[in-house]
């Protein structure tokens, strides 16, 4: 293969009724280090239907030159219509790197493509960087007891998935000017095997954990609903979340939307309140990148306490209301 030929990375860009994913500009500000690195353009690859207004913020966020897609066909994500959109987009400009969201949209797309492209795929990664030409891509192994570095060094594009919430946007610059590309795929309409017959939406009245400044996460030493009714006190008092360990949402106790660690989400909140948490490796790496952690825990030598700023050794259902009563009486007084 002549890797010459590829070059640029490209960055697949989630829209969802017009709005434009938070995790295509954490993707856009990842791309952008990488193609310094490698001397090449930021791409967005922006499908969807009369989305071609969105262009200018993509590029405020990093890219060079926006690809837009623009097909009554790719209105609404179906897989088939977005693969083979992507597809001859991917085969016509040859990049050399494709990132795409970890979301239910990019985990779906992504293998499809790299299967039509017969080329790898490396999903999940918490880190990209570029050693000698080529995309060293890590993600959590064996069960997220260690972090595997993975090179696609045969085949081109290389391509991988990236959670929300891993990589940070860069600052939005105004002035950043760019290109904007319409390029105009054929659809095999006879391929088309899924029909889109009704959205229905379920009404959101939580925060996304990804969204959120302050997270109150329990885990285990929480133990049951009774025990995050406290944690959900004291968040109401931080005005922030609720979150949990895979151990609350494994026992029925907290959706698994509320979930942090590697089989959940990944959070950079300012605050992270980390209780009845011991620690393990799959949860730490979904918010060791939380800029302040307090962890309560009547273990003291728990492996929370390691990535912990500030660590409370004691029991979680003590401490927590004498915290959320000491916190209430300090807002009444401001």
């Amino acid at each position: 293969m002549d890797k010459s030929a590829y070059k640029n990375v490209f960055v697949f860009v989630e829209q969802r009724e017009g709005v434009v994913q938070s995790v295509a500009l954490e993707l856009l500000g990842k791309a952008r280090e990488l193609a310094d690195a490698l001397q090449e353009k930021v791409v967005a690859l922006l499908p969807g239907s009369n989305i071609k207004a969105q262009s200018q913020m993509l590029i405020e966020y990093g890219a060079d030159i926006v690809i837009c897609m623009d097909s009554p066909f790719l209105k609404d994500y179906l897989t088939e219509q977005y693969a083979q959109a992507v597809y001859q987009t991917i085969i016509n400009y040859k990049p050399s790197i494709v990132l795409f969201g970890a979301t239910t949209i990019g985990r779906d797309l992504a293998p499809r493509l790299s299967a039509r492209l017969e080329t790898g795929l490396t999903a999940d990664c918490t880190r990209l960087e570029v050693e000698e030409g080529e995309l060293m891509m890590t993600r959590p192994a064996f069960g997220g007891n260690l972090m595997a570095t993975i090179m696609c060094s045969e085949h081109r594009p290389q391509m991988s998935t990236v959670r929300p919430g891993v990589m940070q946007k860069k600052t939005r610059d105004a002035a950043r000017k760019g290109e904007v590309v319409d390029f105009n795929p054929t659809f095999d309409e006879s391929k088309f095997k899924v029909k889109l017959l009704q959205n229905v939406k379920n009404e959101k009245v939580k925060v996304d954990i990804t969204e959120a400044k302050i997270l109150v996460s329990g885990g285990r030493g929480v133990g049951n609903k009774e025990g995050f009714e406290k944690l959900e006190k004291l968040a109401k008092v931080l005005n922030a979340q609720v979150s949990s360990s895979r151990s609350m949402v494994d026992a029925g106790v907290i959706d698994h939307d509320r979930q942090v660690g590697q089989t959940g989400k990944t959070v950079r909140p300012n605050l992270y309140i980390a209780c009845g948490i011991s620690g393990a490796i799959q949860h730490l790496a979904g918010m060791e990148e939380s800029e302040l952690i307090i962890a309560i825990n009547k273990d003291k030598f728990a492996p929370i306490f390691n990535v912990a700023d500030i660590g409370i050794v004691g029991d979680v259902h003590k401490i927590i209301p004498l915290l959320t009563e000491r916190l209430e009486k300090y807002m009444a007084e401001k």
